[in-house]
């Protein structure tokens, strides 16, 4: 999958993704967003890919990776949703296309959360978060029609199948 972007472009989206400091860096989160800037920036860029779409859910697409960082697109169908989770990496995201809803957690103890605030984010929007949290969170595509965003983790996608940390229940506050 990592042919979705050519040679030179990927190689432009990785350098711009070195810092001296690693992936739990200020400076890394900076360039992070500087990165996801410029993908969403031209949404064309990432809409005329072949990903790959799954109906009712969402899809993940490895843009380009290495042993540091791995770059996702992912395709939301409309009512696709993730689990309440966090992170053991840091996580960035940026919104190419359609509105993804994101929903913040408090936990409550190791396994369970309450919401906090909910915000659509819109074509353009951008955030960086390091797993030091809080970084609790939920997404969705409440539609109407797809949805794509454009991940960025800190973390080998070889070396590891996700970015999530820990998977969370939802609880009345």
């Amino acid at each position: 999958m990592q042919g979705f972007l050519n040679e030179e472009r990927r190689g432009a989206v990785l350098r711009g993704l070195r810092t001296d400091e690693g992936t739990c860096s200020r400076d890394y989160l900076a360039a992070a967003r500087a990165v996801l800037h410029e993908l969403v920036a031209i949404p064309e860029l990432v809409q005329r890919l072949p990903l790959l779409r799954k109906p009712g859910g969402y899809a993940r697409n490895l843009l380009v990776g290495d042993d540091a960082v791995s770059v996702w697109a992912m395709v939301w169908a409309e009512g696709a949703t993730t689990s309440i989770h966090d992170h053991h990496c840091s996580c960035c995201f940026g919104v190419v296309s359609g509105t993804v809803s994101e929903t913040w957690y408090r936990a409550v103890d190791a396994t369970r959360a309450v919401p906090t605030e909910e915000h659509d984010r819109l074509a353009g929007y951008v955030a960086c978060m390091l797993p030091t949290g809080p970084n609790i969170h939920r997404m969705q595509n409440r539609g109407p029609g797809e949805a794509i965003s454009i991940h960025i983790y800190g973390f080998d996608h070889e070396a590891h199948s996700s970015s999530i940390e820990t998977e969370y229940t939802a609880v009345a506050g």
